[in-house]
Parts: structure tokens; C-alpha cells; sequence
């Protein structure tokens, strides 16, 4: 199905299974990778990894179907590098370069198309699957493998590795023209949502991408994006110069980007996380290199930091307080998102907050079509960001704060995704998660537990 198998993709399934089979029998199962997008703490320990490098590119590209076929390891970076000169990009592409899209489809992704495209792992036509007796198998939504197919979605690794995929593209336009539109109000905010959703239109004016920042409760924004041919007589904005996008909402009403420029415009301060590295201070902007202020480069700051604790230890010598990291994306029903805003901009110091407002498509008439991350078919939800860290209080202890989301976030019918801190117990997790199906496909694709459960990897974080 969708575009050939080439050699070079054969070869590159090969090359996987073969270094699959160089790992110690028995042992832990860990990937070779140089980037990551995952914030859960993990002790690592010194073992053979698994080498998917080849499992990277556009090996087939079907433009009258609008399919290509691609391998799991390929970022986002370089699918859009290599699709968007033939005019098409992925349904979706998720706000950071360095995520893969084998990472987006078991991990789940989200971005400004999702109120009309879902999430990445829906527009996947087959999936070939590196399983845990380390055969490869494709999965597709009819057949032998479906279940595995269903499966896929916020799976993280537990059931197999995607080493290559057949996705959906859409076409693309040379430019974005987007509109800032300001709200004083939040259940103003969800109402306006609700009708673009419905009718993927504002004031007559289609509406192709939307998403949204949440500065306070009292200043809030919908970002209304749609194709363009030209720039309507506007001068394409640079968000690598002195000026962070985000701030740029605050102040301008309608702005236009190239396509590769909107795609990656949060990735440049990963979002407003940047600030935290001095990045957005005008003196320290000014002698950054631009090709340097990019997402994956702030992660290894934060990581190298998390390895040493240099920061941490000169804020103890300033008598400052512990920190809890908050670094959250949940679901929460449309209906109850100014509710949960409410609540979180009274109970947790963290702004701004991101919105992205996601729909899932159409699919046979199920009600949780994806059982491990079970959001309801038909029902409109938005996507809350919020990437940051809170004081602990003398009385309090690590991971409270995110308790309390967790807790808010089921009692209004929501879901968080698991890449980053999880504190769930076991049987709240399971119930959540799609434990007992997730337990009979992992018996079938994972027979002797190479992989690790997914509650083992995260909540406990092996």
C-alpha cells in the first residue's frame, strides 16, 4: 500500500532487525539517539544501543496520493526539508525540529493543524514494526497486525519501534497569513474555539491553522492561520532576529511567514522557554548565534544542568527554595477548558500558558478509537501547554504541583500525555492508559518483555 518499498528502505529494515539482534539476549532496550524530547528523569546506564540511523528520509513519495513513505528516525526538521520543495508537508508536524515522527506517532504530537488533522499517528497507512522477538511486522488499520495499528499511540516504545511509516501529506502554499486576535474573557476564548472548529472559518475567513496563548486571565489569544499564495502585501517576519514570536502576538494583528518559518516559529525560544537561558535578554540576542537559537540546543543546556546542578546549587547558596519542574501537555474537553485555565492560573505560578485546540478524525464510528490515550471521537478538546518550574514550599514535597494537575485534569475528563513527569499510581494509570488492552497486545508483539511496561517507563522511569 502507498509508495514503493525501494531498496534502501528494505536495506534500512534490515540494518535495524540486524542491530536488534546484536543486543545482548535478555537485556534492556535502549535507542541510539542524539537528540531527545522526553523529560522524565532516567538513570543511564552504560549498554549497547539500538542503532536505527538508517531508518531516516523520504524514501517514496507518491505526490498524486499525497502518501510518501518515511522511516521512524526521520525528525520533523527533515521531513519538512524534503517535502516542502515538492509542496507538501505531514498533516501535522509537531512545534519542535528535532521531534521524529516515529516519536509523534507512539508518543503523540500536536500542533495548530490538529483542530482539522488530529494527531500524527492518525494519518499513518501502515507502520512497519520492529517487535519485541525481533521481527517486523506491518500494521495497518485492516488485517493481521490492525490491533498493533490501534495500539501504536501513546505506546512510547512498549510494544515495538517504528522503523518505518507510510503517512498522509497535505499540500502546502508558500506563505501563512495569520490574524492575533485578543479575548479579555476565557469562556469567550473556548466559545470562539468551538465555532472556528465547527466551521474551520471566522468572520467569513477560512482558517487552516489555530492555536492560542494564554497570557492571564484577563489576556488571552486565538491565532487564526491560513494558506496563502503571497504575502497580501505584507513583508514576511524573521522570529530569529531580535524579536521572540510570542511577543510579537501581543502587539501585532496580522503578521505573515513563509511556510518553513510558521511551522518552526515556536521552535526558535522553545515557545518562551528560553527566557530561562538568557536567550531573549536583548544583549545576550544580539550576540547569539541565530542558527544556534533552536530547541535542541536549550535541551542540552537543561540536560547538562540536570547531570551537574550547577544552577540549582548557587540558587541553595541564595537561599532560594527547592523546585518542582511543571513541564505539562493535557487534553482537557472544550467545554471545561476555561474551567481548568481558571483554576490553573489561580493554583500554579507558571504563564504563559499555550492552547491548541484538537478534534480527532473520523473513524468507523468508535467511541476511543486509540484505546492507550482514549479521547472521545466527535468531541472537541484543547491541547494546554505549560513548560516551567514552581517553588516548593517548606511544607510541601516534590511533585505536588503536578499531582494537582493530574488530579484537576481527571476530574474534568481530560488526559495528560506521558513525556515528561508521571505520579499516577498503578491502578489510576491503568484505568487511564488502557492497561488491559495495552496488556494483551504487549503479550502478543512483546512475548518476553524486552520492552519495558509502560507504566514502568512513565511513572517509574526505567
Amino acid at each position: 500500500m502507498g509508495p514503493p518499498r525501494t531498496p534502501a528502505y528494505e536495506a534500512a529494515l534490515r540494518s535495524a532487525q540486524e542491530s536488534y539482534a546484536a543486543l545482548p539476549p535478555g537485556g534492556p532496550v535502549r535507542l541510539a539517539k542524539r537528540t531527545s524530547n522526553l523529560f522524565r528523569n532516567r538513570a543511564e546506564q552504560a549498554a549497547p544501543r539500538l542503532d536505527l540511523s538508517a531508518c531516516q528520509g523520504v524514501f517514496a513519495l507518491d505526490r498524486e496520493a499525497g502518501l510518501a513513505r518515511v522511516g521512524g528516525l526521520t525528525t520533523y526538521e527533515r521531513l519538512v526539508d524534503e517535502l516542502l520543495p515538492h509542496g507538501f508537508m505531514p498533516l501535522v508536524v509537531p512545534q519542535l525540529r528535532t521531534i521524529t515522527i516515529g516519536g509523534a506517532v507512539v508518543g503523540l504530537g500536536i500542533e495548530s493543524t490538529s483542530f482539522r488533522n488530529g494527531l500524527p499517528h492518525e494519518s499513518v497507512v501502515e507502520a512497519d514494526v520492529l517487535t519485541g522477538d525481533g521481527q517486523v511486522v506491518t500494521a495497518a488499520p485492516d488485517g493481521e497486525h490492525a490491533d498493533l495499528h490501534r495500539s501504536l499511540a501513546n505506546s512510547y516504545g512498549t510494544l515495538g519501534y517504528t522503523l518505518g511509516l507510510v503517512i498522509e501529506l497535505e499540500r502546502t502554499s508558500p506563505y501563512v497569513v495569520v490574524e492575533h486576535h485578543r479575548f479579555r474573557d476565557l469562556d469567550e476564548v473556548s466559545a470562539t474555539v468551538g465555532q472556528i472548529m465547527s466551521t474551520r472559518q471566522h468572520d467569513g475567513t477560512p482558517v487552516d491553522f489555530l492555536d492560542g496563548v494564554v497570557f492571564s486571565a484577563q489576556e488571552a489569544y486565538l491565532t487564526l492561520g491560513r494558506w496563502a499564495t503571497s504575502t497580501e502585501g505584507l513583508r514576511p517576519s524573521d522570529y530569529t532576529g531580535p524579536e521572540p514570536y510570542y511577543r510579537s502576538i501581543q502587539h501585532r494583528r496580522r503578521d505573515v511567514l513563509t511556510a518553513e518559518d510558521y511551522l518552526w516559529r515556536w521552535d526558535t525560544d522553545w515557545f518562551w522557554c528560553s527566557r530561562a537561558f538568557g536567550a531573549q535578554h536583548p544583549a545576550v540576542r544580539r550576540l547569539w548565534p541565530r542558527r544556534l537559537l533552536r530547541s535542541d540546543v536549550y535541551w542540552r543546556i537543561m540536560r547538562f544542568e540536570q547531570e551537574h546542578g550547577w544552577y540549582a546549587a548557587l540558587q541553595r547558596r541564595r537561599g532560594r527554595p527547592p523546585q518542582e519542574r511543571v513541564i505539562q501537555d493535557v487534553e482537557i474537553p472544550l467545554g471545561r477548558t476555561a474551567d481548568f485555565l481558571r483554576w490553573f492560573l489561580r493554583e500554579v505560578p507558571i504563564e504563559p500558558v499555550w492552547l491548541c485546540p484538537v478534534r480527532l478524525r473520523a473513524h468507523r464510528g468508535e467511541d476511543s478509537p486509540w484505546p492507550h490515550y482514549p479521547m472521545r471521537a466527535g468531541e472537541d478538546y484543547v491541547n494546554v501547554g505549560f513548560w516551567s518550574a514552581v517553588d516548593i514550599p517548606p511544607d510541601g514535597r516534590p511533585g505536588d504541583t503536578n499531582r494537582a494537575v493530574e488530579d484537576k485534569v481527571t476530574e474534568l475528563g481530560g488526559h495528560k500525555g506521558l513525556y515528561s513527569d508521571a505520579f499516577y499510581d498503578e491502578q489510576t494509570f491503568r484505568a487511564l492508559y488502557g492497561g488491559d488492552h495495552l496488556d494483551e497486545v504487549k503479550a502478543r508483539y512483546d512475548p518476553h518483555g524486552r520492552f519495558p511496561t509502560l507504566y514502568d517507563k512513565a511513572v517509574r522511569a526505567r
